[in-house]
């Protein structure tokens, strides 16, 4: 027997009906003699189960208006009218262009009108429902029409509830599955969803378990509201969360253990679980750790991989105690080498997150056996999933000094992470990465050098700098200043010719202080010799000055002021006989009120710049003139013993300059 979606062309089957070459049985399908219809609509449902190319051609001829005008006639028998909802639903288990077609025709509405309908046969009404949960497992679905409508929700789960069939309860709890954002899951919520699937999950059916605790884990996801009312529900005295921990035992379902374990991740992400709760501890990352074995097949090695990554994502303990529950890292090891992209894909992603703030972990994980080679063949894999997860991995490692100058010395990482930026990468891929390329330019990473030398300069301001996203104009910022870092002359020229003065100073005045931040260590790395302190400023203090004033003059945190104070301690220490900054008024006024700011790294970052200023000539006039002599010898008794003895330096080696 054929299934639906096996498309087998060579073979004949004498039984079913050539559509292309039968013009007199695509006749019938239209004819005014309701026996002739039916007995077509037989022999196409026969036709086109297990061929993908009789269904194409249903599509091609422009049947499926025909289907849904005899679906819609309610003066057709029953019998008609479920053959040609059968029909259109073994379209939807063939290709994904024929499922768009049925889409476009408008299957979607029509069916869940069916489904909803008071009077709609039970039969009938079991055919729309699988057809809506085969369409609805598309990305491309058009979900909204089901989702943006509380009401549709709620008869759904009333149809389901009331109905003695676990196969609609199990369609209607498919269908409900995908969601997309806070309304989605609300609006499920608000539809009564949370009794209907706490019944499912302890109805002992693993046919309906499945579904509901991945619809479960869906409207958790992310939002922290509903997660709480989940793990206050009770179900005959025992709470939800507890129940979903009972699900982790070996003696359940596969796919039990992985939808419950997903769902108790769910809720632990969104902070309605603490990390340090014994359900997660000694529960969840158990079963997950177990998973990822080898005795498992490996797309379920792959899922619970992801999952216990999302898990350990951001908790440095989690990240501790997966890393060694069940020999996690010697299984995800061998799921590298799996075939199945989704198993790579796991793995690296895994690896990745429990390695993100360890050093230990990461030595551990080097140590793997052909690590880099395997992260070198993810960076080129056909899959973009699996590139994505293997340049996090590659992130991860970066982060260690130790690797930088070893393992990735040995390995030439850079080029490839070059080659994904000069396609057109997503915005995810691309933001991974430029952070992965921030860490390669540290001053002491063996990469820098050749970097630069492959046009990282251009690259980055050409796909970050002009970015309309924040976060590359931030990983942008970052990069080039890493990459400024001590660097020669001729680089830091490089960098302000490609970038331009101009997109510096409107990096400066973005909304984003995190971006700005990182524009500031870029300026102070650019001016931070006094040879190129004296060169840049020739060309660039028009622009500089205007930006830093304007920073200064602006409402920003602490941090921000201080790190421009610093680069104005700078100039004034590293551009020999020209006075940019005594000659500007507007900073010098800045400086005499910051030196008794309230904040005491703002005031420390003037008294920097006081100090840098009193080592030149004919200083002591101008300090006078802004009233910043008097204050500090107000300030002698209340300053820092260190800052003291700083300025009494500075004032000798100003007379002894004027002597």
């Amino acid at each position: 027997m054929q299934v639906d979606g096996v498309d087998d062309e060579k073979m004949e089957y004498s039984c079913f009906i050539d559509i292309e070459s039968s013009r007199c049985y695509v006749d019938d399908l239209y004819s005014d003699d309701k026996n002739k219809c039916a007995l077509a609509m037989v022999r196409l449902k026969n036709a086109v189960i297990g061929s993908n190319r009789q269904k194409g051609q249903v599509i091609l001829q422009g049947l499926v208006p025909r289907l849904i005008a005899v679906i819609c006639d309610d003066n057709n028998d029953l019998e008609l009218r479920l053959n040609s909802a059968i029909v259109v639903g073994s379209l939807a288990k063939g290709t994904q262009q024929h499922v768009s077609s049925l889409i476009y025709y408008g299957i979607v509405d029509l069916f869940l009108a069916i489904s909803i309908a008071r009077n709609t046969p039970e039969v009938l009404m079991e055919a729309c429902l699988s057809t809506l949960k085969t369409i609805m497992q598309y990305p491309f679905a058009p979900y909204e029409l089901i989702h943006s409508n509380v009401q549709n929700i709620s008869r759904l789960i009333q149809i389901a509830a009331e109905s003695k069939s676990c196969r609609v309860q199990a369609y209607v709890t498919h269908i409900l599955i995908p969601t997309y954002n806070a309304e989605d899951q609300n609006n499920l919520y608000q539809a009564g969803i949370l009794d209907f699937l706490t019944k499912l999950i302890v109805s002992n059916q693993t046919v309906l378990q499945i579904p509901a605790l991945k619809c479960l884990g869906s409207i958790c996801f992310s939002n922290k509201t509903i997660s709480d009312i989940v793990c206050s529900t009770q179900h005959e005295g025992k709470f939800l969360p507890d129940i979903l921990t009972e699900m982790l035992s070996r003696t359940q379902p596969i796919q039990i253990q992985l939808s419950a374990s997903r769902c108790l991740t769910y809720l632990e992400r969104a902070e309605s679980i603490r990390s340090t709760d014994s359900r997660i501890v000694y529960k969840t990352i158990p079963c997950l750790a177990r998973l990822c074995t080898a005795q498992f097949e490996d797309f379920v090695r792959a899922s619970a991989a992801e999952n216990l990554a999302y898990l350990t994502e951001v908790d440095t303990e989690l990240q501790r105690l997966a890393a060694i529950s069940n020999h996690l890292i010697n299984s995800l090891s061998t799921l590298l080498k799996s075939p199945l992209g989704v198993g790579k894909k796991g793995a690296f992603r895994c690896l990745a997150s429990i390695c993100a703030n360890d050093e230990n972990i990461r030595k551990r994980i080097v140590e793997i056996d052909g690590l880099m080679q395997a992260i070198l063949s993810g960076l080129q894999d056909k899959m973009l999933e699996v590139r994505l997860a293997a340049v996090r991995l590659l992130h991860s490692l970066s982060r260690s000094v130790q690797l930088l100058r070893t393992a990735f010395q040995d390995h030439i990482v850079w080029q490839p992470l070059m080659e994904l930026l000069n396609e057109e990468p997503s915005s995810e891929l691309l933001a991974v990465v430029t952070s992965t390329i921030c860490n390669l330019l540290l001053e002491f990473s063996p990469a820098k050098e050749p970097l630069l030398e492959s046009g990282a300069v251009e690259l980055l301001c050409e796909k970050l700098i002009k970015s309309p996203d924040s976060l590359l104009r931030l990983n942008g910022s970052w990069a080039l200043m890493n990459m400024a870092f001590q660097a020669e002359l001729n680089v830091k020229i490089k960098i302000i010719d490609t970038l331009g003065a101009e997109t510096i100073i409107s990096l400066l005045k973005e909304s984003d202080v995190k971006i700005i931040m990182k524009t500031l260590g870029l300026l102070r790395n650019l001016l931070s010799n006094s040879q190129h302190i004296t060169v840049i400023m020739a060309q660039h203090s028009a622009h500089i000055l205007k930006a830093l004033n304007f920073l200064l003059e602006t409402n920003h945190p602490p941090e921000v002021k201080e790190q421009v104070l610093c680069i104005v301690g700078n100039i004034a220490a590293g551009s020999g006989e020209n006075n940019y900054i005594l000659d500007n008024e507007s900073l010098m006024k800045k400086i005499s009120e910051m030196i008794e700011s309230p904040e005491f790294k703002i005031q420390q970052a003037a008294l920097f710049v006081v100090a840098n200023l009193l080592q030149k000539r004919e200083t002591y006039v101008k300090l006078k003139l802004y009233d910043i002599i008097r204050k500090l010898e107000n300030m002698q008794d209340v300053l820092p013993k260190t800052t003291q003895e700083e300025i009494k330096d500075s004032l000798l080696k100003y007379a002894a300059l004027n002597e």
